[in-house]
């Protein structure tokens, strides 16, 4: 089954995530149920941005900013780039596309860059892994403050936008567990490194649990007799459409620039991806539960979209020839 899924390149945790749609749509949570749900997602959500600050290590992040030019690169496409491509890309449509959906094509513009993924998919390309570590990092760092911000600036018109209540849940659920994590770093930093297993059942277990969640509601409210079969269609036409704009940008750009190819590596990775796993808890807090499932679901389309095609992209990296990385490590020229 395994081999099965290697060939068909599908994640298996996205079919876990598909398996919690389905299982929202058949039981979902009512009444009792879900009050108690509630409770033990934002339980979850606090917990694991605590764990993410825990993990993030402040030295490695300032080591890595000391390469502005790939940093500033990686963080313009991610904080400003992606959503204006985004934002044009929705424009283009015509209102054709739900407002549910097209809040969420937009939302997903606005979300961090990955951490796992971006640093794997470099390491087989053979790039610059310590300035995606870096990259990947500083955007999540900052994804904790700058996603929101721009949530409320670009999505107060859509899906009841911003309330107070949604800026109090991100301040108590997002941003103090974070900082509290980076206080605690020295304590159980360490100890986190060690426990690879633990930390990622946690981090894929507390996502699955906000997929429910949030699909439960949304079967509850009857949302999804406002997704089509056309509409569909055409989020992962918009979705692909962007993420091809994108990785387009960032290569030319870095070549436009010089950068050696370990760094246009990072710089593509790291540029292009969007973060699941801070995107959806993020969702979950931001948006009301009657809308947040299908707020979501161009998001989690985009996810397995950017891992197949970064896959395919980051073997035809990793086939250049060995001379090739032996010439890109000379000093980078100076504009």
């Amino acid at each position: 089954m395994t081999a099965l899924l290697r060939r068909l390149r599908l994640d298996p945790y996205i079919l876990a995530i598909m398996a919690m749609v389905a299982v929202a749509a058949i039981l979902p949570a009512r009444g009792v149920g879900k009050d108690v749900l509630d409770q033990v997602v934002r339980a979850a959500i606090a917990i694991l941005f605590f764990l993410y600050g825990a993990r993030i290590s402040p030295k490695a992040i300032w080591t890595g900013i000391t390469h502005w030019r790939l940093q500033g690169l990686v963080f313009v496409t991610t904080f400003a780039v992606f959503p204006l491509v985004g934002f044009v890309v929705l424009k283009l449509t015509g209102g054709y596309l739900d407002s549910g959906l097209a809040t969420g094509l937009m939302f997903l513009c606005l979300l961090p860059s990955t951490v796992q993924s971006s640093i794997a998919f470099t390491s087989i390309a053979r790039g610059n892994v310590p300035a995606a570590l870096c990259s990947a990092s500083v955007s999540n760092l900052a994804g904790v403050v700058i996603t929101p911000l721009l949530a409320t600036m670009l999505l107060s018109a859509h899906s009841g936008g911003m309330s107070l209540d949604a800026v109090r849940d991100i301040a108590v659920q997002i941003l103090l567990p974070f900082v509290v994590g980076q206080f605690a770093r020295p304590l159980i930093g360490n100890w986190l490194s060690r426990q690879k297993t633990l930390t990622m059942l946690f981090d894929r277990g507390s996502i699955l649990l906000v997929v429910y969640s949030a699909f439960s509601a949304g079967v509850v409210a009857g949302i999804w007799s406002k997704v089509t079969p056309q509409s569909l269609a055409l989020v992962i036409v918009l979705d692909l459409v962007i993420l091809a704009i994108v990785l387009v940008f960032t290569t030319a750009v870095s070549r436009l620039l010089r950068f050696t190819v370990e760094d246009e590596i990072a710089i593509v990775f790291c540029g292009s991806k969007k973060s699941m796993a801070s995107g959806l808890p993020m969702a979950n807090i931001i948006f009301s539960a009657s809308t947040v499932g299908l707020i979501v679901l161009p998001l989690m389309l985009f996810h397995q979209m950017q891992l197949m095609v970064c896959a395919a992209l980051a073997r035809r990296y990793a086939q250049r020839p060995e001379e090739a990385v032996l010439m890109t490590t000379v000093p980078e020229p100076a504009i």
